[in-house]
């Protein structure tokens, strides 16, 4: 992934693949139950459906909690924008009509098992990186760069860890 240069409005994208010997239903149990992603992700630290909603649908919202070295701890409210059993999750962060991030999780049978690609695109929204931002304008593109670096680093631990439990 090329990032050098990028800034926040520009809204810069990560995204990582793998293939896992799992069939896609099994897979879609692990990427779209939020509950759960707690224990795949090193900065999320607690997740929950709101409003009485019981499971991943369009519109349905649930809270997470976060933790990073950096930036202490947070809480933000997402938005399920797309929801397509056993092809597409995906969720806005914060405002759905300009939210702070997106996240999307995707699924492809392929040979014999599952390609599972994570995607998230940062902005257009403020975010807990904008403070960072405003603090130090003239480092925005360093600031942007490493953290999709993060961003890609723990993508691809949560992947890992979504293949070894989907293949167990």
């Amino acid at each position: 992934m090329e990032w050098t240069g990028a800034r926040y409005a520009e809204k810069p994208t990560v995204e990582v693949t793998t293939w896992i010997a799992a069939p896609p239903g099994r897979v879609w149990a692990l990427v779209s139950d939020v509950t759960r992603m707690p224990d795949l992700s090193e900065e999320l630290q607690w997740a929950g459906w709101v409003d009485g909603a019981a499971g991943p649908a369009v519109g349905a919202r649930f809270t997470g909690r976060s933790r990073h070295e950096t930036f202490g701890e947070w809480e933000t409210t997402s938005t399920v924008v797309a929801c397509d059993p056993e092809r597409v999750f995906a969720w806005a962060v914060g405002d759905p009509a300009e939210p702070s991030a997106v996240w999307r999780f995707e699924l492809e049978p392929r040979d014999g098992g599952t390609e599972l690609s994570q995607w998230m695109r940062m902005g257009p929204g403020r975010s807990g990186l904008s403070f960072a931002i405003d603090a130090m304008p003239e480092k925005e593109q360093k600031i942007v760069f490493v953290r999709l670096r993060e961003f890609e680093r723990g993508m691809t631990a949560t992947l890992e860890h979504i293949r070894q439990r989907a293949e167990a």
